[in-house]
């Protein structure tokens, strides 16, 4: 697979979006697991995410748990895969962007899941 660099990191060019495995119509926990084990299989290293992937509220970060314990049970390395995470895109009760996001609550939420 050709290669891009992000930074200093190179990732396959090809990469896998999570937000469909976290909003309406997501396929069940086993299913998108397997998903995101295909894809890494096949030389996908870049997996985008964000805290907002979620459908119902009290689910923030599902979308990064979900990808942390895929990751977590992959038989690959997981340090070859890179996680792009966002934040800042939920609203607070008076409509106003939530000053909650940090860099690094999204790595939380991964490495808490049980990944790198």
């Amino acid at each position: 697979m050709r290669q891009r660099a992000i930074g200093s990191v190179s990732v396959g060019a090809i990469g896998l979006g999570g937000m469909p495995m976290s909003i309406e119509s997501r396929p069940d926990e086993q299913r998108s697991v397997a998903t995101i084990h295909a894809a890494l299989d096949v030389g996908v290293t870049l997996i985008d995410t964000a805290d907002a992937y979620h459908l119902h509220a009290g689910e923030t970060g599902h979308n990064e748990r979900l990808i942390a314990r895929a990751l977590a049970t992959w038989r690959g390395d997981p340090s070859d895969v890179l996680v792009a995470t966002k934040g800042g895109h939920l609203w607070n009760s008076r409509r106003r962007r939530s000053p909650n996001w940090t860099r690094a609550s999204g790595c939380c939420r991964v490495r808490s899941s049980g990944a790198g």
